[in-house]
């Protein structure tokens, strides 16, 4: 039998070809043979020449095989992944006459329902959560298996997971890489772990009138679920989005990749403007009835704000009113004042990375009726400088000021809160890839970021994903916690977005070098991703998109 020299961790080894990764790491002493406890940081997956693989992966050539432990970044993402494949596998078992359908992330934890959208019981709850400890106790292998197309249908027919099937049918791959546990065959389009002993800390809790979620830990209470805490504004978008998606029956990217095939996208592009217009218009109104004379909008990176503020303004003028919009981005320091972040870098994500000081000196000073002139910020030169075009509040005027830190009290205080109205706006995608898995909100706004970076800063794809973990931290620490201020949420996710970004990404991200680390495990997944979204022409959108400032071509480009 041939054999292949492997380097694992440093270490040179010699295996024979298509051994598993699994067998590599113990052979290399990386991976002990019994099963593991999630608390005891497991392996749960392989890095193999820096693509994220599962441990079953079979390996054919001489490479390197990097474990990835559950508490590792890449380890959580495997490890919330691999609960969701548990709990769908125990609702097969003791709820089959139901379809069990995951929805959108909510804080620490996913949302799911049942199809039928009937209530869950606590009876059904307890039911689940009882059969996935069973499971979990049984230390039951889930193994990685490769099925033709038609074995693949069969299978996920049988278990009435259609809109799997519809989805593997659009892309017509003569085969597909599935898991299984003993004879339950499901898809995971990202690993999970080849045991179910490692699943052991998740919390499935009822929540809303007919779903639930199932939690996990978050970076830092590793070994536990933390305190519950609610989240019913997003929620509310993520639903009112869904019950939408249900109405025009595109809930899944199978069902979308079919309206790009039938021809019917474009009408379905229209009307999921139409209905983000509708929402922006109501937001609008809703300032004007509470005379509101300063709006606040924030949210994490590459959600839209900037265009979502022009647009705004537009609506504001229709009812009346001399929007003023004024972008945080305009009061950075120069980068050599920013702080430090904890590794040592300069944290441009924080809000000290702001002159908090100027900022409320110039609405103090506006809102005393005196004029202003603002200041502007050059991220090419990095610096500031002035138009020498001052302002002064008027009865029509309306600040529109928009920034990642909008509603952070450090900004937000100098302004009477009754001449206040708060916005946190995010891309909160609501679309699944199937029953079982969902697509990103993280991604979708990583992928907007890069072409964003690329096209208006120069910044390649492999420097922004280097950037995003410190971009990652600092929504964690300084925008999330802020985003319950907000009087209203709004989503700025197209569902059919990612079809028309993936032709501009896909380029940028074959362009991430092997030797970039993290970087590159990124754009290898991001990139296995959108090979299952089929491409949209990008002249089908309109030039007042909110897409068209990652893309380009919009009419409010500066």
């Amino acid at each position: 039998m041939r054999e292949i020299k492997l380097s694992v961790n440093g270490k040179i080894i010699t295996m024979p070809a298509f051994s598993s990764a699994m067998e590599i790491l113990i052979k290399a002493g990386e991976m002990s043979e019994g099963t593991q406890k999630y608390e005891q940081n497991p392996v749960v997956g392989v890095l193999i020449n820096g693509e994220l693989k599962p441990n079953g992966t079979p390996v054919s050539m001489s490479c390197s095989v990097e474990p990835v432990h559950a508490f590792d970044d890449f380890g959580r993402r495997i490890y919330r992944h691999s609960i969701c494949y548990l709990l769908s596998y125990a609702a097969r078992l003791v709820i089959p006459e139901r379809r069990l359908v995951i929805g959108h992330s909510l804080g620490d934890g996913f949302y799911f329902n049942f199809k039928d959208w009937k209530a869950v019981s606590d009876e059904e709850i307890e039911l689940l959560a009882s059969e996935m400890r069973k499971i979990v106790s049984e230390e039951l292998d889930i193994e990685y298996v490769t099925l033709s197309l038609q074995d693949a249908v069969k299978v996920l027919s049988d278990k009435g997971y259609l809109d799997a099937v519809r989805l593997i049918k659009s892309m017509n791959r003569p085969s597909v890489d599935m898991y299984r546990i003993r004879d339950y065959y499901n898809i995971a389009y990202e690993p999970i772990v080849n045991n179910t002993s490692v699943m052991g800390v998740w919390e499935l809790r009822k929540y809303g009138d007919h779903g639930m979620l199932l939690r996990y830990p978050v970076k830092s209470k590793i070994c536990e679920v933390d305190t519950f805490k609610d989240n019913n504004k997003l929620f509310s978008v993520f639903e009112d989005n869904r019950l939408w998606a249900r109405l025009l029956d595109v809930e899944s990217v199978g069902h979308m990749n079919d309206r790009i095939a039938d021809k019917t996208i474009e009408q379905y592009v229209r009307l999921s403007e139409s209905f983000q217009r509708r929402k922006l218009s109501s937001i609008a109104d809703d300032i004007h009835k509470r005379g509101a004379k300063a709006v606040f909008i924030a949210g994490p990176s590459s959600s839209g704000k900037t265009t979502f503020a022009k647009r705004l303004c537009e609506q504001l003028v229709l009812l009346g009113h001399s929007p003023i919009r004024i972008s945080l981005d305009d009061y950075y320091k120069t980068p050599d004042e920013a702080p430090l972040d904890e590794d040592g870098n300069r944290d441009l994500e924080t809000i000290d990375a702001l002159n908090i000081d100027m900022f409320e000196k110039n609405m103090e000073d506006l809102f005393a009726g005196k004029e202003v002139d603002l200041p502007h910020f050059s991220f090419q030169t990095k610096s500031t400088y002035y138009l020498n075009k001052p302002i002064r509040l008027n009865e029509e005027t309306i600040f529109v000021i928009e920034g990642l830190h909008g509603l952070n009290p450090k900004i937000t205080s100098k302004v009477d809160p009754k001449y206040e109205y708060k916005v946190y706006i995010s891309a909160l995608t609501q679309l699944n890839m199937d029953d079982c898995n969902r697509v990103s909100t993280t991604d979708d706004r990583m992928l907007r970021r890069i072409l964003r970076d690329y096209m208006t800063r120069s910044t390649s794809a492999e420097e922004t994903l280097l950037m995003w973990p410190s971009v990652a931290r600092g929504e964690r620490k300084h925008i999330f916690p802020n985003q319950n201020n907000a009087d209203v949420m709004f989503n700025s996710a197209l569902d059919y977005e990612l079809g028309v970004i993936s032709p501009f990404v896909t380029p940028l991200l074959h362009g991430v070098s092997p030797n970039s680390g993290v970087a590159y495990t990124h754009a290898q997944r991001l990139l296995a991703f959108l090979e299952n979204i089929h491409a949209i022409r990008s002249s089908i959108v309109p030039s007042d998109s909110l897409l068209r400032e990652f893309i380009g071509g919009s009419v409010y480009e500066d």
